[in-house]
């Protein structure tokens, strides 16, 4: 009856250590979100989309920051140029007055 009971536990175990693996695998499928990439990765025309409109709007963040970051530099410049300084203002009115030349207003 002992070697029963032994052979019992053993198996026991080892279907708890089973159930144990499946649930981490489990977790970590859910962790990663395989499923929405298999997702993807079975429809490649949803893929090139969603690549499309990630690149439309990379594109137009980087438009965006260096439209500002452009502005605040000029801005800065015309401030140092205002400030009649002899060798850089005379250089920094050049530069924005070229700039002001291009500008379409």
């Amino acid at each position: 009856m002992n070697l029963v009971r032994d052979v019992s536990t053993r198996n026991r175990r080892k279907k708890n250590g089973l159930l144990n693996q499946v649930l981490v695998l489990n977790r970590l499928m859910a962790k990663y979100n395989l499923e929405g990439i298999f997702d993807l990765l079975s429809r490649p025309g949803r893929l090139v989309y969603l690549n499309f409109l990630a690149g439309i709007a990379r594109g137009f963040g980087i438009a965006v920051g260096l439209t500002i970051v452009s502005a605040a530099f000029l801005a800065i410049l015309a401030k140092i140029a205002s400030l009649n300084l002899p060798i850089i203002s005379g250089f920094i009115a050049r530069i924005v007055h070229l700039v002001n030349q291009q500008l379409p207003y």
